[in-house]
């Protein structure tokens, strides 16, 4: 039982062929491609506007200088998106609840941003390992604790997508077992349990885009702190 639970967080094959790649994929070609008509349709128009809103509210905490990062995390952002969003829907694979995967964005990314401050402030990036005003007995200590926790950021970002997304599936594989189990003996509480389940499912989608969004603005402070 328990293997059927997790059965759902595993790569599908075909022929022996991993399909993560293709789910990865995939979103991007839901998307409608730009083009060069002056009126475009519902969907593109929208498409443009939420483009629009998500770089705005990334690169407002960022200067001049951090706006070449836009078009790589509104990319990112996109992705995370349609990916978690695609993944809430029956019989498909979501391969951000892969914890391989979410660290291999998260660590090159806020490596990026790390050695870019190290590059152009290296004075500012490294005073940020020791506040000012900091007893001289605590200095050691607190160098310590603040190169623990630099380090510490990418599985933290990793981590947070990865767990929140694996318990909102599980969530929602557990509850929307026992309301097929309960109908044939008791459907009353069957239909309550299903009531919480669309509750859950449209919880899930919040925490789908809230998720994507906070892993990006995470990284855009990371930058914001080394340029």
């Amino acid at each position: 039982m328990n293997l059927s639970f997790f059965d759902q967080f595993s790569s599908p094959y075909l022929l022996g062929i991993p399909l993560i790649l293709l789910s990865l994929l995939f979103p991007a070609l839901l998307l409608p491609s730009p083009n060069n008509r002056w009126v475009n349709n519902r969907l593109s128009t929208l498409q443009s506007w939420l483009l629009h809103l998500i770089t705005k509210q990334l690169m407002i905490p960022l200067n001049k200088t951090g706006h070449k990062w836009a078009l790589m995390l509104t990319s990112l952002m996109m992705m995370l998106l349609t990916i978690n969003l695609l993944g809430l829907l029956p019989y498909t694979f979501t391969p951000t609840t892969q914890l391989s995967m979410n660290m291999a964005l998260a660590f090159p990314l806020w490596l990026a941003t790390l050695l870019t401050g190290l590059r152009n402030q290296p004075s500012t990036s490294l005073g940020h390992l020791l506040p000012e005003g900091t007893p001289t007995p605590l200095i050691p200590a607190l160098i310590i604790i603040e190169t623990t926790s630099l380090l510490i950021r990418p599985l933290a970002l990793g981590v947070r997508l990865t767990a929140n997304l694996t318990a909102g599936h599980l969530l929602i594989q557990l509850i929307s077992t026992a309301t097929t189990a309960l109908l044939p003996m008791m459907p009353t509480v069957s239909i309550l349990t299903a009531l919480v389940l669309l509750m859950l499912t449209i919880l899930e989608v919040a925490v789908a885009m809230i998720q994507a969004y906070v892993f990006v603005l995470l990284l855009s402070l990371y930058l914001q702190e080394n340029i």
